[in-house]
């Protein structure tokens, strides 16, 4: 028996054990995933959205040909990453959903939206980078906390498509308050030396994973470090984009 077999064979008996099931209305779940059909058809993915940054625009914003859509902010002063690549607008469920991977410990919905955003970006068929990068936390709040949820849903993610997770090359030296507190003015000055890259990069093509991105501000600061040290290309991987 190959190991392809084998791992068949597991996964099978896990599923005949542990049927999936919805988290959001308890229903049986479909496609190894614990979302029912109609649940998952009513998740807001985003429809059309900025090729920079991915801030969902109106549907009548869609580009008629093949030029890339961009939003008025990235259009006047582009972000240090690349290309964002996100699933949904930040809008009901998604807020109860990742609150629950993200202070909660629910390690159902962890599993659910790496999976939901690893099958996303192998559907755009995006370019690999060398690794992922996840946002990385302050000790002090990784240990109220007790994981990274991005370093989680980054492992997750790395395992299906198969790209290494360095969770190594940038640390968090300041426990910035909360950017959920703040407006994006004091969202930027809250993270200016937040981040260090620990030694200077090899990799040439970064993506960094969060579970949301708000304003940007977050991931925009772990690209400027990333590619101070020495990396070329960043990208952002992430499972909601605020509107």
């Amino acid at each position: 028996m190959t190991l392809i077999d084998t791992n068949n064979l597991l996964r099978t008996a896990v599923a005949a054990l542990f049927p999936p099931t919805c988290v959001l209305c308890g229903a049986p779940g479909v496609d190894e995933l614990d979302l029912c059909r109609g649940c998952q058809d009513d998740l807001p993915v985003i429809g059309v959205g900025c090729a920079r940054c991915a801030l969902p625009l109106p549907t009548a914003m869609a580009a008629t040909g093949d030029a890339p859509l961009f939003c008025g902010s990235c259009q006047r002063s582009p972000p240090p990453f690349q290309h964002c690549h996100a699933v949904f607008r930040y809008e009901d469920p998604l807020p109860a959903l990742i609150g629950g991977l993200k202070f909660r410990g629910r390690l159902n919905v962890l599993r659910l939206m790496g999976l939901l955003l690893a099958r996303s970006l192998q559907d755009a068929d995006i370019d690999r980078p060398e690794a992922i990068v996840p946002v990385p936390l302050h000790p002090r709040r990784l240990r109220q906390r007790g994981y990274n949820q991005a370093l989680e849903l980054a492992r997750i993610v790395g395992r299906l498509l198969q790209v290494p997770v360095d969770d190594r090359c940038c640390t968090r030296l300041i426990a910035t308050q909360p950017q959920a507190e703040l407006d994006q003015k004091a969202r930027r000055r809250n993270l200016r030396g937040a981040f260090s890259a620990t030694l200077a990069l090899q990799a040439q093509h970064l993506a960094i994973l969060d579970d949301v991105v708000t304003t940007g501000s977050t991931v925009s600061e772990v690209a400027r470090v990333l590619r101070r040290a020495g990396c070329q290309r960043v990208d952002v991987w992430t499972i909601a984009r605020t509107p």
